[in-house]
């Protein structure tokens, strides 16, 4: 089983297919049995978006495992959390998420020192084809460039 400390879920797809812009850090709004299965670090991130509904930003299709002792208090692997952040956080997040071409996306999962589930999250604007084939290319040239350098 893993320790709190090195609990750290991350949504590898969101930095291919968007351009992040800006992030926050927000806290997360969990029943007993979801927070003990994040502790053993069974959640993911896939498919998964933020959106602002009534002044409050809410995480969709995160998907935590049900826990294993849980019983009948068990969560729904995917329902929907609510994000804690701060009104003028809030109220910057929900501009942008007006103007076209830019989202809410989740980067990260962890537990912070004081054993909190956190969520680093990002208002990040979709890459085009074109830019996405620009990120291969520079990955792969990095990786060239450092097999090169060992030999």
């Amino acid at each position: 089983m893993a320790t709190t400390g090195n609990i750290n879920i991350k949504n590898r797809r969101a930095s291919f297919d968007y351009e992040i812009i800006e992030t926050f850090t927000a806290g997360i709004v969990l029943t007993g049995t979801e927070i003990k299965s994040i502790r053993q670090g069974k959640a993911g991130l896939t498919d998964t978006y933020c959106m602002v509904e009534n002044g409050e930003v809410w995480m969709k299709g995160m998907y935590i495992a049900e826990y294993s002792y849980g019983s009948y208090n068990n969560h729904a692997t995917h329902r929907d959390r609510k994000l804690l952040l701060t009104r003028k956080e809030i109220n910057k997040i929900a501009k942008a998420c007006v103007l076209p071409g830019y989202s809410i996306v989740p980067l990260r999962v962890f537990i912070n020192e004081n054993g909190f589930a956190k969520v680093d999250i990002a208002i990040a604007r979709g890459k085009k084809q074109y830019d996405k084939r620009q990120s291969i290319k520079a990955r792969e040239d990095k990786r060239s460039m450092d097999r090169m350098m060992k030999h």
